[in-house]
């Protein structure tokens, strides 16, 4: 005959087994308990324990005696939970099968679906400071300007904005591509390029861009900014293979406005919006360069002898039509030889000689 005796204290709870199986609870006081033919055992549930610790649980769980004394919670392969005790966070939980006493305390679990992935909570930071959570979740903070684009076993969900993203781990495949979605400068380094006219020059252009689809932007190409700038180069060649070279030196602005009309297409294809294209540099061969400073020396020097022959032609105009002018009133010639007369006199010692006739009888008679 198998016979125990146990104490049970204040806030205390006896478990009493008999074969391995829980029999009764025994609350607080002194209890007997014995036994004919089958082992027993009386476990001691301390008011500290908060988890039920015991080799199965599982028939813990299925034993009515217990109903009001402990929550359990059996999570599925597919499942994770959240455990709250007395209003404050204490862990994430995986899946298997736990206990906890609920006496004298608050037990909340709060279950989800692994399946859907990504965690969205406004205490994910609390979350994440709690005991084994780093070993449940994985953690991606996608920077600002830029967006993620989150594919789950290879196929496109959906994107992600700035900020912190939680997903669960083990449960699929994840991989989010970060994508800069502000705006981006292309360098269209020089390539040879022949005119209509057969002159080879280098050009070097700036291209203004800004991924705006992030999806189309990776999956339209390996390297769409890469395709951008080549289908840019192709674009320059034939815009300027049809242009003469004055009419590109005189016009790049219209260069740039057809280039780029040409590689927006191209860029909406990739996922890109195209702000602007400009010619940076137009360098031609040191010989067509000496050349062409010799033509434009030509022409100054043209325009300048034009200008000369223009001014020397108004002068002798002005000098006629003042001539004209004297010889039809010769009062106005007699005051013009008095000024004259007087601007000698200002700016040097002046002897005037008067003679019998014509310059004294002027003076006299103006005076």
């Amino acid at each position: 005959m198998n016979v125990l005796r146990v104490e049970v204290k204040y806030n205390e709870l006896g478990l009493l087994f008999k074969n391995g199986r829980l029999v009764d609870v025994l609350s607080e006081g002194i209890h007997w308990a014995w036994s004919w033919r089958y082992p027993i055992e009386i476990a001691i549930k301390s008011p500290q324990a908060v988890s039920i610790v015991h080799a199965d649980i599982e028939q813990l769980s299925k034993c009515d005696l217990l109903a009001d004394k402990a929550t359990f919670v059996d999570l599925k392969e597919n499942e994770r939970a959240f455990l709250w005790i007395d209003g404050r966070f204490e862990r994430v939980l995986k899946p298997g099968l736990y206990g906890y006493w609920n006496q004298g305390r608050d037990i909340k679990v709060e279950r989800v679906d692994a399946n859907e992935l990504q965690v969205v909570r406004n205490d994910m930071t609390r979350i994440l400071k709690s005991t084994g959570a780093g070993l449940l979740l994985d953690v991606t903070e996608i920077p600002e300007g830029k967006v993620g684009v989150l594919y789950v076993n290879g196929e496109y969900r959906k994107v992600l904005p700035s900020g912190k993203h939680f997903f669960w781990r083990d449960v699929a495949k994840v991989k989010i591509h970060v994508v800069d979605q502000r705006d981006q400068i292309l360098d269209v380094s020089g390539q040879d390029i022949m005119t209509q006219d057969k002159v080879t020059l280098r050009l070097n252009a700036l291209v203004s861009c800004r991924i705006v689809d992030a999806r189309k932007y990776l999956e339209a190409s390996q390297d769409a900014l890469q395709s951008l700038y080549r289908e840019t180069q192709l674009v320059l060649r034939a815009e300027v293979g049809s242009r003469s070279l004055d009419a590109l030196l005189s016009d790049k602005e219209s260069l740039a406005a057809s280039a780029k009309q040409a590689v927006l297409n191209k860029g909406k294809a990739l996922g890109i919006e195209v702000i602007s294209v400009g010619v940076r540099d137009v360098i031609l061969p040191g010989d067509m360069k000496e050349l062409l400073n010799q033509v434009i020396e030509a022409q100054k020097a043209s325009e300048a002898n034009g200008i000369k022959r223009r001014e020397e032609t108004a002068a002798m105009r002005s000098q006629l039509n003042t001539a004209k002018l004297l010889e039809s009133n010769p009062m106005l010639m007699k005051l013009r030889e008095l000024e004259v007369l007087e601007n000698i006199a200002k700016t040097s010692n002046l002897s005037v000689v008067l003679g019998e006739k014509s310059l004294t009888e002027s003076v006299t008679k103006l005076i």
